[in-house]
């Protein structure tokens, strides 16, 4: 792969405010994509070969035409040699003594991926130890996305409201409110909410970006 220095989005200088819109930050993603793709190097008819999809459907993504799951954002960034917290989007930098410490609601970093009913929000102030936390919004009749996750590490978590089904292993699994799981092993596993309200879920990997 190609080694092209990078510069990740989280260090840049742009800030935007903690208040844009979620639609502001799907638009982000799209043009992140690209730009990744391009300092690696790659056209988008190889990044299509890679990840299994055509040239269009990398276009649209590109362009904010189309929406993308959470198993094709990893696919993507497995192909382009990052974890898939690279896509998280966030406001300003913390205040320098709350810096590695805390995390503001407000100022989260936020993977939107509402074309397809998901939202991410990392609560790590930083990935740089073993521990990734996120919770994730799922709207009724979304998912992570046919093929689901791809875990390379261990992974808990605790539905905090709504109702989801955990798919592992050829067993589905009907999780509500206040329930919990844990994964031990690597393999693949799917969330997906066929229930009529929004499902949050609080997550934690290791390590960070296991997925």
């Amino acid at each position: 792969m190609d080694s092209k220095p990078l510069t990740s989005r989280h260090s840049s200088n742009r800030k935007p405010a903690a208040s844009a819109s979620a639609s502001a930050s799907a638009s982000a993603l799209g043009s992140t994509i690209r730009d990744l793709r391009l300092a690696r190097g790659k056209t988008i008819a190889e990044l299509a070969t890679a990840i299994g999809r055509s040239i269009g459907y990398v276009s649209q993504i590109e362009r904010d035409q189309s929406g993308i799951s959470i198993g094709t954002l990893q696919k993507i960034s497995d192909a382009l040699g990052v974890g898939i917290n690279w896509f998280f989007q966030g406001p300003a930098a913390a205040p320098p003594g709350e810096r590695d410490v805390v995390v503001r609601k407000g100022n989260r970093r936020i993977l939107d991926l509402s074309a397809k009913g998901v939202i991410e929000e990392l609560l790590s102030p930083t990935l740089t130890g073993q521990l990734e936390l996120i919770i994730t919004t799922f709207q009724p009749g979304s998912s992570t996305g046919r093929g689901g996750r791809l875990r390379k590490g261990e992974e808990a978590g605790l539905i905090m409201s709504g109702e989801l089904d955990l798919c592992v292993d050829g067993k589905r699994f009907k999780l509500t409110s206040g329930d919990s799981y844990s994964l031990r092993h690597k393999g693949r596993h799917r969330f997906e909410n066929r229930g009529s309200a929004p499902a949050v879920l609080m997550c934690v990997l290791t390590p960070p970006s296991s997925y």
